[in-house]
């Protein structure tokens, strides 16, 4: 028997466009030439958060991936074996071209389409991400290669193939990366994997400690060589279709990202392809690097949206107190700072979206002075966000039925993984100091925001002593004031008056972001209007 029903339940947020609900979204498309791509936005909105697809996510996360190192005769296989949600995840974000849509179709606006469907689909479920963005980072320099011929094509495909064949001879691949070993971890330079020379290509003996999605069809490594730490590309499968010499030892027990595999192996006379300049490694990996690490500020800024969704849809159906959550004041000024600072979250990774896929200087520098910045305080900033956004549903949002755990379990892969806070800042440090035009061209970028706020104005005047004297110890404080400043500029150029205001207006002087709900904010209504419309 069940009791009566309860009049203050909240129902399940499903059967909603997350595309045509988010205003800022669809303006920063606009904005940056993906217009063209209106009707697949919209059709990937309306798809990922149906009741079907919402329990496949579910699926996912709780049914993490399983090794099997033998079979039944002892034959070594392993094998990686997923639950049947994870290759509906993968065959739908392939399909979308998550992977590879700039490269397979180009055109104005690509990077920012691809961008926009990438950031929809963290609001779902975000562990089928990594192979996608791995696959996105590695291909340009794949296609590059021609040793690698026999795997363009499957590199440029819209297909998910998950049988066991070798890269070649599937419909599409995916691709992983290892680089870091149990001795140095983000320091690259310490790996002591080696490449042994055997005609065209290389022999790998060694480990990897991270090794991401050991079931792809190849990944890139680092590795030792004669000219020092090289770049090498090694296929899961041989020509014949039998295993590389890769042995998975066991698959991390990881907090979050629990749907998607993380390994640990040993090499042991695997073949691989040697890739870029020899002795080059580290500076290959992290060209692509870079791409991965702007799908990590992407990834977060859409793990943000999700949890203010979340948290919006439960303040007004629920009621407390005698009054409905998101009409109590201290309610509505926590969910407006937090509207607007996933806002601006968005606006930032969009703009390094389109500059990504630029080709004059000034936008290659930009992008290479602000994604390490993005990724840094993005990343830092959804950790905090969505624990606010879990409070809005008290317990429940504790609770793993609800989304919102997940979430918050998720967000922390993305500011340690490709480099954790520090590495990000010390790299901002390293582009000042090698490129110091890149400083020209933040400044540049942040000036078309002058004029327009006084308080924007005293930073923007203070900004090119704090990038001349930068020094480690200042480099978080930096990072962060960078950030808040393009958020800010962006913000003022392009989105409502409302969120511009109160975004500059909520600045300190260090930059730290603070907490949700310290300061009073006007305008509240038309802030949580916009971010979620009722």
């Amino acid at each position: 028997m069940t009791g009566p029903a309860s009049e203050n339940l909240v129902p399940r947020l499903s059967g909603v466009d997350l595309y045509g609900n988010d205003i800022a979204l669809q303006t920063a498309v606009n904005a940056f030439g993906g217009t063209w791509a209106r009707q697949r936005l919209h059709g990937r909105g309306r798809l990922l958060y149906r009741k079907d697809w919402l329990d496949i996510a579910d699926a996912a996360d709780r049914n993490p991936p399983q090794l099997h190192q033998f079979d039944r005769l002892g034959e070594r296989i392993d094998d990686v074996v997923t639950h049947p949600s994870w290759h509906l995840l993968l065959d739908s974000a392939v399909g979308a071209g998550l992977h590879n849509s700039p490269w397979a179709a180009p055109r104005e606006g690509a990077h920012v389409a691809r961008a926009a469907a990438f950031y929809l689909q963290a609001q779902l479920e975000a562990g089928g991400l990594c192979p996608v963005t791995m696959t996105f980072a590695a291909t340009p320099l794949l296609l590059q290669q021609s040793v690698l011929q026999p795997w363009h094509k499957a590199l440029l495909s819209d297909r998910y193939d998950a049988r066991p064949l070798p890269g070649p001879a599937k419909h599409g691949v995916l691709v992983g990366m290892g680089m870091t070993e149990k001795q140095g971890g983000s320091d690259l330079r310490c790996n002591v994997t080696r490449a042994e020379p055997h005609g065209e290509t290389v022999r790998l003996y060694g480990h990897k400690w991270f090794f991401s999605v050991p079931q792809a069809d190849a990944h890139l490594v680092l590795a030792q060589a004669g000219a020092g730490p090289s770049c090498y590309f090694m296929p899961r499968r041989r020509d014949d279709g039998s295993l590389n010499a890769i042995r998975i030892l066991r698959l991390k027990d990881k907090l979050g990202n629990r749907s998607n595999a993380s390994a640990e192996v040993e090499f042991d006379g695997a073949i691989a392809f040697p890739v870029g300049e020899p002795g080059r490694g580290i500076a290959t990996l992290l060209t692509v690097a870079a791409r991965t690490r702007l799908d990590c500020a992407l990834a977060s800024a859409g793990l943000m949206r999700m949890a203010l969704a979340e948290a919006l849809h439960h303040a007004r159906h629920r009621h407390a107190f005698c009054t409905r959550l998101a009409d109590a004041s201290l309610m509505k000024v926590v969910l407006a700072q937090m509207a607007v600072e996933s806002e601006a979250a968005m606006w930032l990774a969009m703009r390094l979206a389109h500059a990504g896929g630029g080709t004059d200087a000034a936008e290659i520098l930009l992008y290479r002075l602000m994604t390490p910045v993005a990724k840094f305080w993005i990343c830092k900033r959804a950790e905090t966000l969505i624990a606010e956004a879990m409070e809005v549903l008290g317990g429940n949002g504790y609770c793993e039925d609800f989304r919102l755990a997940r979430g918050y379990r998720e967000a922390p892969v993305n500011s340690i993984w490709e480099g954790a806070g520090n590495v990000m800042c010390l790299d901002v440090l390293r582009t000042l100091q090698r490129q110091p035009e890149a400083a020209e061209a933040v400044l540049l970028e942040l000036s078309k925001a002058a004029g327009q706020s006084q308080a924007y104005d005293r930073h923007l005047k203070t900004l090119p002593a704090s990038l001349q004297g930068a020094n480690e110890g200042v480099a978080r404080q930096l990072a962060g004031k960078l950030a808040w400043m393009m958020q800010a500029r962006l913000l003022l150029q392009y989105a409502d008056p409302a969120v511009a205001d109160t975004f500059v207006g909520l600045v300190t002087g260090e930059f730290d972001g603070g907490l949700f709900g310290m300061r009073s904010v006007g305008n509240a209504e038309v802030l949580l209007q916009r971010a979620w419309p009722e």
